[in-house]
C-alpha cells in the first residue's frame, strides 16, 4: 500500500507539519495553489525558520491540477473557507479507501464528511504557532497541542499510524475519543483570538487586559453554550480551560486567562493568523467559515449568539476598511454587547 502523505495546503500548518514529517523519513508531497510557493519548494526546498529549529528539507510540490495518481492519506491544511473547493479539487486524487485529515481550524470535518462521508474523514486539532513568510519559507514560532481522532471516537489502526507520524512533529501529540470536544474547545478559544485581532495589540496584551476580560469571558461562554447544546464536552488545552468558562467561579476564569497568557508568552508568534490576514496580507479572514457555524448551530437550538454575531460584523468592518485595528474596535464589541469599555473603566 502506498504510504505517501499528501499535504494539501503548504502554508503555516501544512508547511510546518509536512517539513517535520519529511525530515523524519515519511514520503511527503506538498500541494499548494500559490504558484510561486510551489516553485520555491521545488527549486530550493521548504525552509522552517524560528526559535524552535531552523532547517530546510528537499521536497516535491505540485499545483492542485498537476498532482499525479491517487493517494491513501491527504492532510487538508487549507483555510476553512477554502475547504469545500479543496474537497472538489482533491477528490480525483483520493483513493476509494483513502481518508482526508482536517488539519485546520474550525468545524471543517462537517464539510469534508459531506463530500466523502464520515468514515473517510479524520478529525484533528492543532494549536501551535506558525506563519507563512513567503514562498518556500514557514516560520514556526511556538509549540502547541496536536490531537487526532476518529469522528466516532474509536481508536483505529489508521489513527494510531497517523499519531506515530505526528509525533515526529510534536512529541506530545495524542489521540482522543473526543475529537469534537477539542474542536469545540478551539472554537471557543478561536473566538477569543478573533477578538484580539480587532486590535493591533498582541494576543498576550489583549488576553491580559483586565478591563476586557468580562466581554471576552462572555464571548467564550456563548460559544461553549452552543457546544453544550450539541452535547459536546469541550476539552482543555494549552492553558484554556473550557470547564472554567462553563462555570460561575470568576477566579477559575481569571486563572485560565493567566494560563493562556503564560502559554502565549512562550511563542514568538505574537499575533494570530487572523490579525496577519487583516494587517499584513490584506485579505479576507476565515471568520464566516469558522464562527458562522456557531451562529447557525446555535439558531438550530434556539440559542441567540449576539456577541459572536457582532464580532463577525466587526471583523468584516476591518476587512472592508470601515474600522481600524485598534482598542476602540474591541471596545465597540464590549459596548454593543452590554459591557463597559476600557474608557468607561479608566
Amino acid at each position: 500500500m502506498d504510504d505517501t502523505i499528501i499535504i494539501w495546503g503548504a502554508g503555516a500548518i501544512g508547511g510546518a507539519v509536512g517539513a517535520y514529517l519529511l525530515r523524519a523519513g515519511a514520503p511527503v508531497i506538498f500541494v499548494d495553489n500559490v504558484r510561486e510557493h510551489v516553485a520555491a519548494i521545488n527549486r530550493d526546498g521548504l525552509r522552517i525558520s524560528g526559535p524552535i529549529e531552523e532547517f530546510t528539507v528537499n521536497a516535491r510540490a505540485f499545483l492542485p491540477a498537476d498532482l499525479p495518481d491517487q493517494y491513501q492519506t491527504i492532510l487538508l491544511c487549507v483555510k476553512a473557507h477554502h475547504t469545500k473547493a479543496a474537497c472538489e479539487q482533491l477528490a480525483p486524487c483520493l483513493r476509494d479507501d483513502g481518508c482526508v485529515v482536517s488539519l485546520q481550524n474550525g468545524l471543517n470535518e462537517r464539510v469534508i464528511a459531506g463530500s466523502f462521508g464520515a468514515g473517510r474523514t479524520i478529525g484533528a486539532f492543532v494549536n501551535f504557532g506558525a506563519d507563512y513568510h513567503g514562498p518556500g519559507n514557514i516560520h514556526y514560532g511556538g509549540r502547541g497541542a496536536v490531537v487526532v481522532g476518529e469522528l466516532d471516537g474509536r481508536i483505529t489502526d489508521r489513527i494510531e499510524q497517523l499519531h506515530r507520524q505526528l509525533l515526529n512533529f510534536e512529541e506530545r501529540a495524542i489521540t482522543t475519543p473526543n475529537i469534537m470536544g477539542f474542536l469545540w474547545g478551539k472554537m471557543s478559544y478561536g473566538a477569543l483570538l478573533y477578538a484580539t485581532a480587532l486590535t493591533n495589540e498582541s494576543i498576550v496584551d489583549v488576553l491580559n487586559s483586565k478591563q476586557h476580560r468580562a466581554c471576552l469571558s462572555a464571548l467564550g461562554q456563548e460559544v461553549l453554550s452552543v457546544a453544550t447544546a450539541e452535547k459536546i464536552t469541550p476539552e482543555k488545552f494549552d492553558g484554556y480551560d473550557p470547564a472554567a468558562f462553563l462555570g460561575t467561579d470568576t477566579l477559575s476564569i481569571e486563572r485560565s486567562f493567566d494560563d493562556m497568557v503564560a502559554h502565549n508568552r512562550k511563542s514568538t508568534k505574537t499575533h494570530s493568523g487572523i490579525w496577519r490576514d487583516l494587517a499584513v496580507r490584506k485579505r479576507a479572514t476565515e471568520v464566516d467559515a469558522q464562527l458562522g457555524p456557531v451562529v447557525d448551530i446555535g439558531a438550530e437550538h434556539g440559542l441567540a449568539t449576539p456577541i459572536t454575531r457582532r464580532l463577525i460584523e466587526l471583523i468584516h468592518d476591518i476587512e472592508n476598511d470601515r474600522r481600524p485595528l485598534a482598542w476602540e474596535t474591541l471596545d465597540e464589541l464590549a459596548a454593543s454587547t452590554g459591557f463597559k469599555t476600557s474608557e468607561e473603566i479608566l
